[in-house]
C-alpha cells in the first residue's frame, strides 16, 4: 500500500499524517504527478479559501492531474469543496468530479424554502432564517452527527461553506438545513468533516477507504 497525501501548500497535512501513522500507515507528502499516480490511495486535505487554494492547484498542475485519477481519492474538507462544481467562496468552478455547488450556509439561511432531492424530504424552514442565524453561528464548529450508509456517526466539522443535497451525496448532516456531509462518485470520495480529528468514527472511515 502507498498513501499519497497531496501537499499543495492549502492542507492540514500534518494532522491527516499523524491520523494515518496512529493507524499504522505510512504516507508521503507529495506534489509530484508521478508520486501521485503510482500510489494506491490518493488523499486530498485542505483548509483555507477556496480561490488561494484553486490557485495553488494550478499553479502546480494539480487541477488538470486529480480529476484523472483512478485509484481510490478522499477529498476532505476544503479539498472535497473544490473537487465539486461551482464555489460561492471565491466565485470560481472547482474541478467538476461531483456536479454540485458550495454555498455558504449563510446563503442557505436566507434562501428558504431550501430545496428537496430525492430521499431526503428537507421541508421549509420559510421565515425562521434569523432565528437559525442566532442559533447557528456560522462557522459551524464542532461535533455533528452524519448519517452514512445508513449508520448515524458523529464527526468533527469547521466550515463556512457547504455542498448542497445532490445525487453523488453519500452522507448527510443538518445545521440546521439538510446538507451533503459527504460524497462519492466512482472511486472519488469527498467528505466535509475531518476524520483525522474525529476520534474512532474518523479512524474507522479512514480505515474503510483504505480497504478499498
Amino acid at each position: 500500500m502507498k498513501i499519497a497525501v497531496i501537499d499543495y501548500g492549502a492542507g492540514n497535512l500534518f494532522s491527516v499524517q499523524q491520523a494515518l501513522k496512529r493507524l499504522g500507515k505510512e504516507v508521503i507528502l507529495t506534489r509530484d504527478e508521478a508520486e501521485i499516480r503510482s500510489a494506491t490511495h490518493v488523499i486530498f486535505p485542505g483548509v483555507g479559501h477556496a480561490k488561494s487554494a484553486m490557485k495553488q492547484l494550478k499553479d502546480h498542475g494539480l487541477d488538470k492531474v486529480i480529476p484523472t485519477l483512478a485509484q481510490p481519492v478522499l477529498g476532505i474538507c476544503l479539498g472535497m469543496q473544490l473537487m465539486c462544481g461551482w464555489n460561492e467562496e471565491g466565485k470560481l468552478d472547482g474541478l467538476g468530479i461531483f456536479q454540485v455547488r458550495i454555498e455558504s450556509i449563510q446563503f442557505q439561511f436566507t434562501n428558504l424554502p431550501i430545496r428537496q432531492f430525492g430521499k431526503w424530504q428537507t421541508g421549509s424552514f420559510e421565515g425562521k432564517s434569523r432565528e437559525m442565524r442566532s442559533n447557528y453561528p456560522v462557522p459551524h464548529m464542532g461535533w455533528n452527527d452524519v448519517q452514512i450508509d445508513g449508520k448515524a456517526e458523529t464527526f468533527y466539522f469547521v466550515h463556512s461553506y457547504a455542498a448542497e443535497i445532490c445525487e453523488d451525496t453519500w452522507g448527510i448532516a443538518s445545521y440546521p438545513v439538510p446538507f451533503s456531509a459527504a460524497l462519492k462518485k466512482d472511486n472519488f470520495y469527498g467528505v466535509q468533516f475531518h476524520p483525522e480529528k474525529s476520534g474512532s468514527a474518523g479512524e474507522q472511515l479512514l480505515n474503510q477507504f483504505l480497504a478499498l
